[in-house]
């Protein structure tokens, strides 16, 4: 099965539908966990758009992109996890409500 045939408006509008999902997530959601998680569906939605267009254009351009994306993705989620653990086991709390002070 190809991909040819699926027009490039058909991933514009998933990955629009995506990152409308992960802000939702951003703004709604209060727990750091989830956070995180939207803004990884964000990043995904982008990458999504970048893969299309490399696919609409014939080159390899948006897929080098990802690959990049992928990897500082990686390494924000390995540190944004290592703070949540740090954080939840200060205040035992995920409500971000709760770390409005910079004191320990």
């Amino acid at each position: 099965m190809t991909f040819a045939l699926i027009p490039l408006s058909h991933f514009l509008i998933l990955s629009g539908v995506l990152f409308a999902i992960g802000t939702a997530g951003v703004f709604l959601r209060r727990n750091l966990i989830t956070l995180l998680l939207s803004v990884e569906i964000m990043l995904n939605a982008v990458n999504l758009s970048f893969v299309a267009f490399g696919r609409q254009f014939g080159t390899v351009d948006g897929q080098i992109i990802v690959f990049f994306v992928m990897t500082v993705a990686a390494a924000e989620a390995a540190v944004g996890l290592a703070l949540v653990i740090g954080l939840f086991r200060h205040r035992e709390s995920l409500n971000p409500e709760a770390f409005t002070s910079l004191k320990w």
